[in-house]
């Protein structure tokens, strides 16, 4: 049972650095800078970064350790989430891409509410 749970984990990880690769490069394309950069051929971690802008950065990290979500606004750490929660916020920045909403317009949840 383990050894099958932690190839579930690899394969989590590969396909979630995969998804933060093409995320980044779509990112880019709509005028936003954003990169994603991998150890290796084996895709078992990345560190994923986009600017929103006015000094608001996002950082995403993946590797069989653990998984990341770090929001920074003058290098000030807003939040910080890890594991599921991390993730889902990758959907915050997928609606970027997908709604084509302008770096200049987005605002995260977490700013809306202070």
């Amino acid at each position: 049972m383990f050894i099958r749970l932690a190839e579930q984990h690899r394969q989590l990880v590969q396909d979630l650095v995969m998804n933060l690769q093409a995320l980044a490069i779509v990112l880019e394309n709509q005028g936003y800078l954003a990169s994603c950069y991998t150890c290796g051929g084996q895709m078992n971690s990345a560190s994923f970064m986009v600017s929103l802008g006015d000094n608001h950065l996002i950082r995403f990290l993946v590797s069989d350790y653990g998984i990341t979500w770090t929001e920074m606004r003058d290098d000030r750490e807003l939040m910080k989430l890890e594991g599921a929660e991390a993730i889902s916020q990758l959907q915050e920045l997928a609606n970027l891409v997908k709604f084509q909403i302008n770096p200049s317009d987005y605002r995260l949840a977490t700013l809306q509410q202070a």
